[in-house]
């Protein structure tokens, strides 16, 4: 078994609000800031303002995408 089997077994032994509290662990250290993540989206975000202030990016409404989702 790998070890991300065995600590699942164990942990689906835990009392529920055991499991709620290490998935709240668990998610809030994948949450974590990631300096190299974060230079990529603030470049892509640049490029995409640059690219909607010149024009050259199409938009759509909330409603349009609201819309799609339902």
């Amino acid at each position: 078994m790998s070890q991300t089997t065995d600590i699942y077994q164990q942990a689906k032994q835990l009392p529920p609000l055991e499991k709620l509290r290490l998935a709240e662990l668990l998610l809030t250290d994948l949450d974590a800031p990631n300096p190299e993540v974060d230079t990529v989206w603030h470049e892509e975000a640049q490029k995409r303002w640059q690219a909607y202030q010149a024009g050259e990016l199409k938009t759509v409404s909330y409603n349009d995408v609201m819309q799609k989702y339902k």
